[in-house]
Parts: structure tokens; C-alpha cells; sequence
């Protein structure tokens, strides 16, 4: 995990560590601060501009379609991309990806501004452009996320994750507000310009920052390579899936809420599109109060206890705004589903990055990320057909249901309570081959042999530790890993592991392995009677020898 270290605008972080935590914490950190604060501006600057596509449409034909295409052109570049950006963003350096993607992004928002100025913006140069933007959001998201950790210290993650979403929700609540304003009063152009010049920010604080370079003694790993590493990764930490499992289940039910929400407002509810605004305003309000919460809500529940109830407020919230005829109480509800929102998604998020060691971060959240948008994109079009069905009511009363059943599930797919005292600092402890011949990088499959001498007495403790020493080996790049007993020696066993190519193995270790592995390997590391024995066998070919 790349260390901490000082740059231009100030030492990571300026924390000690004997004062108390707080949802605040994370921003005592000069870099955190600018990168937040200009994040900030550009989350505002992204809502309007969503706000001023929709108003450029609305007196087109098929004014409808064109409008919900809006969106579609903002958030599928996010599913299309997220896992390629993940990878892109673990094989590059993370600062120089975001700088170049941040300032394409504001090259494209002027070229918006200046052809709606000019009268040039037809409904397809806007919905490319948008397409574009978008594109760019979802190759900076995973290096985005990935960075937290390089930025603030492993206690305030969760804090740092809490301060991410409260940033997303206010730019949502407050974004659409400043920009019906600024249409109303001049028009599209104005709103587009001005998020044009909301990148700034965030360009120059880049630039300022002066990220250390990782070392890489290896030669970065191949992009094919390095998407097959993290999924093996994943496959083989229960933890995550988990987490993604858990997420699917809040997100998808609770889509419902942001899908229906415009059809309560105005057909149930007989609302305008204030009144719907100010019911955007009180989830966002939630999500603030949550996140200003969450230091005591964090002190006295575990992960799993948070999500539950993240779930179970969630899920009134949906009931309310399906049944109570008062506008009141449904918003009192809203605000409350504001803070569920932010508790659940803090909690997954900051889980994620604290399962992650650092050369698989960006892959790992990449996946997250897909699952979460998917969840909401595939969950806003189910629910929207189930409205079409029965009614938006029944909708929200079968998505109340379903996260409740998400809340009872928690007690199987428990989220762990210790990942900040988990240690993924890199820890190469693997002796080196001893070799007579040098593998090329690209040399492969290898086949990699550990022996052990197990007493009879103690191979149930064996099997056990057994049991992580495989994941970890898995997590960090065997194809595939089994324990043998070799039937012609008395209390011998033999793991065996396959790795894709040398290069991989190398990769695997002095880069992968952490000092959670070291410890749990530590644990089998006794049975190696003597100096231990290790075969690296790569695979030949007779015929193309």
C-alpha cells in the first residue's frame, strides 16, 4: 500500500491519533480537504448540468423519450466502463489518470457551453457529449475511491466514506435547485458554462498534489491479466462477496423510492415540481444529518447492525410514501430514508476499501461500483414496470417487503466487524526460488509445490489453517490451489498451486501478499520440518522446445 507522505498542499494528514474520531476528521488533511471541496463544486456543476440537458429537451419532439435518454447517456458509460476503468486504474498511476480524465471531461463541458451558445446543440450533439462526459466519470470513479486511502489514515476510511456520499447527496439536493434557477432566469448556457469551469478545481488541485510513484521493480502486469487477477481476487474473499451481495439487496429495493418518487409526488401526493423538489431536498437533508451521526451511530453498531437498519428505515419510508396522505410525514420519512441511505452505503463503501489491499483496490471497487449502479439502473426499470403493472403504490409496498427480507438476511451475510484492524500492508515474505535456469515473464503455467510433515495428532489444526492459507494463496493469483497427501510418505502433504505465467508468480511474491497473509501463514510454517521445501515448475513444450 503506498505510504503516506507530504506534497504541496500540506502532510497527508495532520490527525493525531489520541483525539476522538468524528465525521469530520477526515478533513484536517489539507490534500483530503481541496480534493473534497472541489469535488464538491464539481458534483454541483454535474446535477446542473443534468437539470439543464433535460430543460434544453423538454420542447422538442418526443420531448418524453429524449428527456429519460438524459440519463441513460449520463450512467451507462458508468456500467459499461467501471470494470476496464478499475483495472486501468490499478495498472496506471492514479493521479495522472484522473488529471488527464478530470481535464477531458472540462475540454468536453466547454464544447458544450460554447455550441449552446452558438445555437449548435441539437438533441444528438447533446446526448454524445453527455455519453462522453459520462464516459470520463466512469474511468475517474474507481481511481477516485481508490486514492482514499493514500489520503487519510485506515481509522478515518469510514469517515472519509461518509463525507464522499454526504458530497454526492449534496451536490443532488442542491444542484437541481441552483440550476431551475439560473434556466429560468438566462437558460441552459449559463448552467453548462459554469459547470465547464467546475473541473478547475479539481485539475488544479491535481496538479498540486505531488502523489510518490510506486515502485515497481516488475513489469506492470497486462490488462487481461490484471482483470483475471481481481476477479480470482474476489472469488476467493468470502468478505467482499458479501458486501456485494448485501449491496444488491438494499440497492435494489430501495431504487424503488428514487424510480416512483416523481409519480408520488405528483399523482398521489398532488404535487408540483417544487413539491417533488423538496422532497429531494429532504432525502438529501438525511444524508447530511446522517453522515454528521454517524461517529456515534459507528461507536455503538457493528457493519451488519447498520445495515439492517439502514434497511428497515428504508424500507417505512417506502411504505410511508406508498400510504400516508400527508405531505409532512412522508417528508419526515425522507429524511429519515436520507440517513439510511448514507449509513448503508457509507458502511458498504468504507468495507470495501478496508478488505482491499492496495494492488487490487481499484479492480475490487470497480466491481462494487458495477454492482451498485447496476443495482439502481435494472431495480429504477423493474419497478417502474411493476408500477405499470399494478400501481406505484404496490410497487413501493413490494420493495418495503423486499428490504425487509434484505434485513432478515443479514444474519447469514453478516459484513466484518474488524476490517480496520485487518493489516494489508505489503509484507514480501516468501524466501526467493532458488534457481538454475531464469523463466521468461511470459513462461507458463507454473506449478508451484510446498511440502509439510504433519503429525497425526495435529492435522485437524493442519486442515484448518489450511483453509486461509489457500484463499490467500488464491487472492493473490493461483488459478488453482489443493492440498495432497503423498501416499509414500509417512504425515507428508503437498500444496500444490497454479499460477498463469512467472511474471504473475513474481507479482504474487513481492507485490500481493500483506501481513495478514504472513501472519496466517506463520500458522502452517512449523510443519516445514527444516529448511522449507518449495518446487517451481514451469510448464514446457516438447514441441516447440
Amino acid at each position: 500500500m503506498p505510504r503516506c507522505h507530504a506534497d504541496k498542499l500540506g502532510p497527508v494528514s495532520t490527525v493525531d491519533a489520541a483525539q476522538p474520531l468524528s465525521t469530520w476528521a477526515p478533513l484536517r488533511s489539507p490534500i483530503y480537504r481541496a480534493l473534497w471541496t472541489a469535488q464538491l463544486v464539481s458534483n454541483l456543476g454535474t446535477w446542473m448540468q443534468t437539470v439543464g440537458a433535460q430543460w434544453l429537451l423538454v420542447d422538442e419532439p418526443n420531448a418524453a423519450t429524449l428527456v429519460s435518454l438524459v440519463q441513460t447517456a449520463i450512467t451507462l458509460p458508468v456500467m459499461l466502463l467501471s470494470i476496464p476503468s478499475g483495472v486501468l486504474a490499478d495498472l496506471m498511476d492514479r493521479r495522472r489518470l484522473l488529471l488527464g480524465a478530470q481535464s477531458t471531461m472540462a475540454a468536453l463541458a466547454t464544447v458544450l457551453a460554447i455550441a449552446t451558445a452558438t445555437g449548435h446543440t441539437t438533441p444528438g450533439v447533446l446526448l454524445i457529449l453527455l455519453f462522453l462526459l459520462g464516459c470520463g466519470q466512469a474511468i475517474t470513479a474507481p481511481s477516485w475511491q481508490a486514492i482514499q486511502p493514500e489520503l487519510v489514515p485506515r481509522r478515518l476510511i469510514p469517515s472519509a466514506a461518509a463525507l464522499g456520499s454526504m458530497n454526492i447527496n449534496i451536490g443532488r439536493a442542491v444542484g437541481p435547485a441552483i440550476a431551475g434557477v439560473l434556466v429560468a432566469v438566462s437558460g441552459p448556457t449559463l448552467v453548462f458554462g459554469l459547470n465547464a469551469l467546475s473541473f478547475v478545481g479539481i485539475v488544479a488541485v491535481l496538479l498540486f498534489w505531488r502523489r510518490v510513484p510506486e515502485d515497481r521493480r516488475l513489469p506492470s502486469e497486462r490488462p487481461l491479466a490484471a482483470l483475471q487477477a481481481g476477479t480470482r481476487f474476489i472469488r476467493a474473499a468470502p468478505a467482499i462477496r458479501r458486501v456485494l451481495v448485501r449491496c444488491l439487496l438494499f440497492v435494489g429495493p430501495a431504487s424503488a423510492v428514487w424510480a416512483l418518487l416523481p409519480v408520488i409526488a405528483r399523482d398521489r401526493l398532488g404535487l408540483g415540481s417544487s413539491g417533488y423538489g423538496l422532497m429531494l431536498g429532504a432525502l438529501g437533508l438525511g444524508a447530511v444529518a446522517g453522515a454528521l451521526a454517524l461517529a456515534r451511530i459507528r461507536a455503538k453498531l457493528t457493519p451488519t447492525q447498520r445495515l439492517t437498519i439502514a434497511s428497515v428505515v428504508f424500507g417505512l419510508a417506502a411504505t410511508g410514501a406508498a400510504l400516508l396522505p400527508g405531505v409532512v410525514a412522508v417528508l419526515v420519512l425522507l429524511i429519515g430514508a436520507g440517513m439510511a441511505w448514507l449509513l448503508a452505503l457509507s458502511t458498504m463503501n468504507a468495507t470495501m476499501q478496508l478488505l482491499l489491499p492496495a494492488w487490487v483496490r481499484a479492480r475490487g471497487l470497480s466491481v462494487y461500483m458495477l454492482v451498485f449502479m447496476g443495482g439502481q439502473a435494472m431495480g429504477s426499470l423493474l419497478w417502474g414496470l411493476v408500477a405499470g403493472l399494478t400501481s406505484p403504490a404496490t410497487a413501493l409496498l413490494i420493495a418495503a417487503g423486499l428490504l425487509g427480507c434484505g434485513a432478515v438476511v443479514g444474519v447469514w451475510l453478516p459484513i466484518r466487524h474488524d476490517a480496520e484492524e485487518l493489516d494489508l500492508t505489503p509484507a514480501a515474505f516468501w524466501p526467493e526460488p532458488e534457481l538454475v535456469i531464469e523463466p521468461d515473464p511470459d513462461d507458463g503455467p507454473v506449478l508451484v509445490l510446498r511440502y509439510y510433515d504433519v503429525p497425526a495428532e495435529r492435522t485437524e489444526e493442519f486442515f484448518a489453517a489450511m483453509v486461509f492459507v489457500g484463499r490467500s494463496t488464491q487472492r493473490t493469483g493461483a488459478m488453482e490451489w489443493r492440498l495432497y497427501r503423498d501416499v509414500g510418505v509417512v504425515d507428508r502433504f503437498v500444496e500444490a498451486f497454479v499460477v498463469r505465467s512467472w511474471a504473475e508468480h513474481m507479482h504474487q511474491h513481492q507485490v500481493r501478499l500483506t501481513a495478514l497473509d504472513r501472519m496466517r501463514t506463520q500458522a502452517v510454517s512449523e510443519f516445514q520440518a527444516g529448511r522449507p521445501r518449495v518446487s517451481h515448475l514451469v510448464a514446457f513444450d516438447p514441441q516447440r522446445r
